[in-house]
């Protein structure tokens, strides 16, 4: 069975239908052609925006000139409320300096840290999963925001407070896309906002919620009894070149967006690898292998051959942040085409890892590929799930790590196969499935 893409419309034009087009779903909104160009350009009163998927663009605004690229401020428009100033929505110095502090947290040896903190969250999921189909979604958002609490603050999901935050979380998700449509066409004042009161709620909670945590632990840290975790790692580096370390307003930023980043892309990577392994069972069964035969212990993370390839391949066909937005800060000529200064561009994971002319079968399944040398060509020039260059998302390492994890142990547990309806993929907080993701459970015998 093919993995599902959206149904793309065709020949779509005008800004109203445009708009209302985002507003159901950004990537049915955009033509098919998509799949095939190079380049894309839209114009009009409003707008002036390129879709670039050659991956000489790609390369030049993510890694060789990204200064000149900055992200977007129409971006923090729509995501504001939630995120403040965090890492994901600032630029120049003050982004730098947020990396300085941001990075050291995230480094190899702290992966090893933060095994047990996935390896527990596992247990609780194994332990939480039951026989009989359901909708696999909530359950992939609850293990991941159970990991990322874990390994933020050390609580597992059940605490008061982070159970708060995850049921404000999936509230908010409806309310706010993280691919907003402010980021792509600056709307006039006149125009409504999609669930703006909705959106600014649920952030203000979130953001209250935060908040105590982050008290709570400024306080273990100054009286020596704070754990050693990824908060406590983050809160006492200093940045190397002033010697300041973040105060609790912006820490609120940054767990705010470690939670979006480490809670929501995660959850829907699982949930679709998951899916993809339901409609698979010989790559599902090569899973199931990796994972009975995995100990508790970090060391045999490399073992996971097949089940890496397997959420490589989930990352590609449903990345879980299906597009990003730069800004030109001065007029360029892109393929022969003037790309004036303001001009948005927009770089899309979705169209380019199921680009047809950089991929063998781009809407297949097929974890192979990554072995394949026209698989490792296509990945070195069109595999972006993290972004790519000096904005390359810090914590890639672990949520690769927690991916890769969780998928080999709950298929090991359980027999997967699937729903009586498949999804269809839409873009909201993240590329989710518009109806939920519908998967049956069995559970295997021990000795399978």
């Amino acid at each position: 069975m093919k993995p599902p893409k959206p149904d793309s419309t065709r020949g779509r034009g005008g800004l109203l239908r445009l708009v209302r087009g985002f507003r159901r779903d950004l990537l049915s909104a955009l033509p098919e052609r998509f799949y095939r160009a190079w380049m894309a350009e839209y114009r009009n009163p409003l707008i002036h925006s390129f879709v670039c998927n050659d991956p000489g663009l790609v390369k030049l605004i993510l890694q060789e000139r990204p200064d000149d690229f900055p992200k977007s401020d129409r971006l923090r428009e729509g995501l504001a409320p939630l995120l403040g100033e965090s890492i994901f929505v600032t630029n120049g110095e003050q982004w730098k300096h947020q990396r300085r502090i941001i990075d050291p947290a995230f480094e190899g040896g702290r992966l090893r840290e933060s095994f047990p903190a996935i390896w527990s969250a596992a247990d609780a999921t194994l332990a939480r999963l039951t026989e009989g189909e359901i909708d696999i979604e909530p359950e992939a958002s609850h293990a991941a925001a159970d990991v990322i609490f874990r390994a933020l603050f050390s609580l597992p999901i059940e605490h008061e407070i982070a159970s708060r935050v995850f049921r404000a979380f999936r509230a908010h998700q409806d309310a706010q896309p993280i691919v907003n449509l402010a980021a792509l066409v600056p709307l006039p004042r006149w125009l409504p906002r999609p669930h703006s009161a909705r959106t600014r709620r649920t952030a203000a909670e979130i953001r209250g919620l935060i908040e105590s945590l982050v008290a709570q632990r400024m306080a273990a840290i100054e009286a020596g009894t704070a754990p050693n975790d990824l908060a406590t790692k983050i809160m006492t580096t200093p940045d190397p070149h002033t010697g300041h370390c973040f105060s609790a307003s912006e820490m609120v930023d940054q767990v705010a967006i470690f939670f979006l980043a480490g809670h929501e892309t995660s959850a829907s990577t699982l949930g679709w690898a998951l899916w993809l392994l339901a409609t698979n069972p010989e790559w599902q069964e090569r899973v199931a292998a990796e994972g009975r035969a995995l100990p508790g212990e970090f060391s045999a993370i490399s073992t996971l051959k097949v089940t890496r390839a397997v959420f490589r391949e989930a990352l590609r066909l449903y990345p879980p942040v299906p597009m990003m937005v730069r800004e030109a800060t001065r007029p360029e000529i892109f393929r022969e085409r003037r790309v004036p200064k303001g001009a948005q561009l927009v770089l899309s994971p979705w169209h380019l890892h199921r680009h047809e002319r950089l991929w063998q079968r781009p809407d297949d399944f097929d974890p192979g590929r990554w072995k394949t040398p026209e698989g490792k060509a296509s990945a070195r020039d069109a595999f972006i799930p993290f972004s790519a260059g000096q904005r390359v998302c810090p914590g890639a390492g672990f949520a690769m790590l927690e991916g890769v994890v969780m998928l080999a142990r709950i298929v090991a547990a359980f027999r997967l196969s699937p729903g009586r309806v498949p999804p269809v993929p839409v873009a909201r907080l993240t590329v989710r499935g518009r109806d939920g993701i519908l998967i049956r459970l069995e559970r295997r015998e021990d000795n399978e």
